[in-house]
């Protein structure tokens, strides 16, 4: 699409601050007024409208696209979709740890269980932790609980939540990413604990660095998204 208007800005709305793009108030693709909690969120909004050139790319806006999903997708019901987001803890990625090389397992071992200790502690649970791939099953109460903690979120923080832990795998990532009890790069170097492995062992091509790249910076938008939502 062609850009069609010369500045976006943010103001006060019902439901939120909205934005406009000129006198005309941006929707969602389906149709609802793009209403966000707080100031600083919109703000965040509008400048990736006024960065677009003379074409209107919507990968480059992927805080719209947050805001897009938490009022089309996840506002009409957020209790599924909360659901969806938690059954990821039934097979975390911390809680899958590599049998050989002693180097790989001292590394997942180093950077993964600080994590999973902070959870156990954080919402009073247990964690079943297993060597290879074969399933393991976590405690029902476990389960039950970090449903809990997801179904208490909000939709915008659902949003940015189902990004973090589809990029790394984890709901304990992403659940520590919005909480701020780990500095995000370590979250992230957590979350790409084997593809790193892998670079280092057999080295590294530009397809695979570009991947890394582009989920980095997804994985740092969502959590700075949750984080504008948490101020607002």
């Amino acid at each position: 699409m062609k850009r069609f208007y010369k500045i976006a800005a943010h103001a006060p709305c019902e439901g939120g601050h909205g934005i406009k793009l000129d006198d005309r108030p941006v929707r969602t693709p389906g149709r609802a007024l793009l209403a966000v909690p707080g100031e600083a969120l919109a703000a965040g909004i509008a400048a990736e409208w006024n960065a677009q050139g003379e074409d209107i790319n919507p990968a480059g806006m992927p805080m719209t696209g947050l805001a897009n999903a938490a009022i089309d997708q996840i506002a009409p019901d957020p209790v599924r979709f909360a659901h969806d987001i938690a059954a990821y803890g039934e097979s975390d990625l911390l809680c899958y740890r590599a049998d050989a090389p002693e180097p790989l397992v001292a590394r997942q071992a180093e950077q993964w269980q600080p994590l999973l200790d902070w959870a156990a502690e954080r919402y009073e649970v247990r964690f079943a932790v297993t060597q290879g791939i074969v399933h393991v099953a976590q405690p029902q109460e476990t389960l039950a609980r970090l449903t809990e903690v997801v179904e208490a979120l909000d939709p915008f923080t659902l949003a940015a939540l189902f990004k973090l832990v589809a990029i790394s795998g984890s709901l304990i990532i992403g659940l520590a990413a919005i909480e701020k009890a780990f500095p995000l790069a370590r979250l992230w170097q957590a979350a790409e604990l084997d593809e790193l492995w892998q670079a280092e062992q057999w080295g590294d091509d530009d397809e695979a660095l570009g991947r890394r790249v582009a989920r980095n910076a997804e994985f740092m938008t969502a959590a700075h998204f949750a984080e504008l939502v948490a101020t607002a």
